[in-house]
């Protein structure tokens, strides 16, 4: 455990520089929503970090870098695509408008100081997973399989709704087609099954207690900046969404209920 902290301990600085060129590029553009696109790539460096520092010790550790690189590749794509020519997400306006004056400075704490560190938090896993040395065990093989489960899940949620997006008409539409029929936030769902999949990989090579990680991102998932921010208002901006929630679970997929 001591060299698997000390390997955690040893990447927040490499983030913190990320987070420090994101804070930079956001601002020239007076974008802070940019900060999404570099939320995965955060882990990247984190992953980077810890494999550079301690050689990847074995199969399990190989398995954790291809799959954190494959989601996190994955989605900083969709998201520069989707939102780097975009205006400033409603959300990230709300925090502006709130802190003002000042909120070109003020945003390198309140917004890219804090993902830097929640990522830094979440990416605790990876460091024992990259580390492991020996065989594969049960548990390596079925967080591996949950890790790239999510990872498809996710993104065949995020295609299906950007097809849906790009529809004409679509807006003030609810999106309850493929995935999102099972559930209301399936992306989120996917997220889930990525960092508990890689905490399995990580329990089985003496990372039990990076536990607080996938705990975290399913608070912040379930009741932070994920589903529970989303339906804030969405009910007074798409107004069949009441009966969307009605009908479909918000967050583990399921079969509709009947009307």
């Amino acid at each position: 455990m001591n060299d698997a902290l000390s390997l955690w301990l040893g990447a927040l600085p490499a983030i913190a520089v990320l987070s420090l060129v994101a804070w930079g590029v956001a601002t020239a553009r007076r974008n802070v929503g940019l900060v999404d696109i570099f939320w995965p790539a955060f882990f990247l460096v984190a992953a980077a970090a810890y494999a550079l520092s301690d050689s990847v010790g074995g199969p399990r550790g190989w398995i954790a870098l291809a799959l954190v690189a494959a989601w996190a590749l994955r989605l900083a794509g969709y998201l520069a695509a989707r939102n780097w020519g975009a205006p400033e997400d409603r959300r990230y306006r709300a925090i502006r408008a709130r802190n003002e004056p000042g909120f070109a400075w003020k945003s390198l704490y309140l917004v890219f100081g804090l993902q830097a560190v929640l990522a830094w938090a979440i990416s605790a896993p990876l460091a024992p997973a990259i580390r492991a040395t020996g065989p594969l065990d049960v548990l390596a093989w079925a967080g591996g399989a949950l890790a790239a489960f999510g990872i498809a899940f996710e993104a065949i949620a995020d295609q299906q709704l950007a097809r849906f997006l790009a529809r004409p008409g679509s807006s003030g539409q609810v999106m309850n087609q493929g995935l999102w029929r099972y559930s209301r936030h399936p992306n989120y769902f996917g997220e889930f099954c990525v960092w508990w999949g890689l905490y399995l990989l990580a329990a089985g090579a003496g990372g039990a207690w990076t536990l607080f990680s996938p705990a975290l991102i399913t608070i912040l998932l379930l009741r932070v900046s994920g589903v529970s921010l989303l339906e804030k208002d969405i009910r007074e901006r798409r107004p069949g969404y009441r009966e969307y929630v009605r009908r479909t679970n918000a967050f583990f997929p399921g079969l509709p209920r009947k009307a």
